[in-house]
């Protein structure tokens, strides 16, 4: 049994009522979207991820967490620590992580766009996301539209169950940067997007962003995985986005947030779910991950939630849904939070 499976069958039953009422009851199990078994090599989960690419390692004064997923990440080490790596990046992470605090550490990662956190400095008692009014409540008609300018996991679970309850869905991938999950894990990209429409678009031109900018004008939701910053240079500043389609839902998915101190950090589903407390622990209080990169099922049921909840409402706001607030929620319902 998934250590997540009572977050899991909660946020289902919700979703098998929402979509009920939006045209077609969605079964999220049947989806097959909740786990990547047999889409990609696994371990069994220890002080690093089944997946090999996250770590929890000792700091100074505790438990930390690092995602070194893309190639850049392993780059940036020499200058997070102040040492030298080599070929060997986790070796130079557990020789001279030990010489910084927690805090120094979740600083300096957050400068330099590292995924990394401390574990279980993210507490929270809810799987829901927040939804921050931007926009105002209007009337819609029919199937919903739906853009899904997001990638990899739960952005496009989230999508994946709009299209499954009758919405139609148009997955947007730039032509220099598609969606990763296209050729890393095929079958599993089909699970999350075989029931969408697909359009690829050059994003750093203008005809492209004026496209894109047009389709969300016309959306009823809008589903994106970037920080907020990185849509100024898509031309998509949010006010502006809510002023000219004010019955808008934006579902929000980012590590740590639309708003706040920590909007600005990165994170992927291994890490986020350590920061979130979503690891268990051994006799020797050291912890340890449950399973691969658990934030992310969790994040995007509820960011469909969100999305459902929000059409409902009428539009008119933004679904703030992160990933290491989801993996919290879940780490509370589950049980799975470590006492103070």
């Amino acid at each position: 049994m998934s250590p997540i499976a009572t977050a899991l069958d909660q946020q289902g039953a919700e979703l098998a009522a929402l979509t009920a009422r939006l045209g077609r009851r969605v079964d999220v199990a049947a989806l097959s979207v909740l786990d990547r078994a047999g889409q990609l090599a696994l371990n069994p989960p220890g002080l690093a991820s089944p997946n090999g690419a996250c770590r929890l390692f000792r700091a100074a004064d505790g438990w930390m967490v690092a995602n070194l997923a893309r190639e850049e990440d392993r780059a940036l080490i020499p200058a997070w620590l102040g040492c030298e790596f080599g070929a060997a990046p986790w070796a130079a992470i557990a020789a001279h992580a030990g010489r910084h605090t927690r805090v120094e550490l979740v600083a300096g990662a957050d400068l330099l766009g590292l995924p990394a956190g401390a574990v279980g400095e993210v507490v929270c008692d809810s799987l829901d996301a927040p939804l921050l009014a931007l926009g105002a409540a209007s009337g819609r008609r029919g199937a919903p539209k739906v853009v899904d300018l997001s990638a990899l996991w739960a952005g496009p679970m989230c999508g994946a169950i709009l299209a499954a309850a009758g919405a139609t869905v148009v997955k947007v991938e730039s032509v220099r940067r598609p969606d990763p999950t296209r050729t890393s894990t095929p079958e599993f990209f089909r699970r999350l997007n075989g029931g969408k429409r697909h359009l690829s678009l050059d994003l750093t031109a203008p005809a492209g962003q004026a496209r894109l900018r047009d389709d969300i004008l016309a959306a009823d939701v809008l589903i994106t995985s970037a920080r907020r910053r990185a849509f100024a240079g898509l031309g998509l500043d949010p006010a502006a986005v809510f002023a000219a389609n004010p019955g808008l839902v934006w579902v929000a998915v980012t590590g740590y947030g639309w708003t706040g101190a920590a909007a600005s950090r990165v994170a992927f589903g291994d890490d986020a779910a350590a920061v979130g407390g979503l690891v268990g622990w051994t006799a020797a209080g050291e912890p340890r991950f449950l399973g691969d990169a658990l934030a992310d099922p969790v994040t995007g049921l509820a960011a469909a939630i969100g999305a459902l909840r929000g059409l409902e409402a009428g539009g008119g706001v933004l679904v703030d849904v992160a990933l290491a607030r989801s993996a919290a929620g879940a780490a509370s319902v589950c049980g799975l939070r470590r006492a103070a």
